[in-house]
């Protein structure tokens, strides 16, 4: 299976997590976890060791992180490193809504190299600024 990890600080990638099940249905593939106010680098460790229990070696996986650099993305990564899965793992860094959402939807669809392009390209995509302009008709 190819699983979608979820790493942020506090609770945003399990508000995400529920945020996709709304979108792409409940889904046993898509794992999050959130490094809370207070707990140290070693105790999500802990944590996250727990939340990716069901992911084998025969498994792939893409993490998703907020920040590049960031103690979940990190850890995670290095947690990974000691179960020999990081060889079968993509890590993508700066996730929005249109980023996981592609990403679930997509990848059973393309091999990692396609599917990292279009995810980056869907979420940078994503991004724009939003004007309400006001019709001068309205104001009559």
């Amino acid at each position: 299976m190819k699983y979608v990890v979820l790493v942020s600080h506090g609770e945003f990638a399990n508000g995400l997590k529920d945020a996709l099940s709304m979108l792409a249905g409940k889904r046993d593939d898509v794992l999050s976890a959130g490094l809370q106010n207070g707990k140290s680098a070693d105790e999500f460790a802990l944590y996250f060791n727990q939340v990716i229990e069901c992911v084998s070696n025969e498994d792939e996986v893409i993490l998703l992180g907020d920040l590049i650099g960031g103690s979940p993305l990190t850890t995670a990564m290095n947690v990974l490193t000691g179960k020999g899965l990081m060889d079968k793992t993509v890590v993508l860094g700066g996730m929005n809504l249109p980023l996981a959402l592609t990403t679930v939807l997509m990848k059973d669809t393309f091999d990692n190299d396609v599917l990292v392009e279009q995810v980056l390209q869907e979420a940078h995509s994503a991004l724009k600024e939003f004007k309400i302009i006001a019709d001068e008709e309205d104001d009559i």
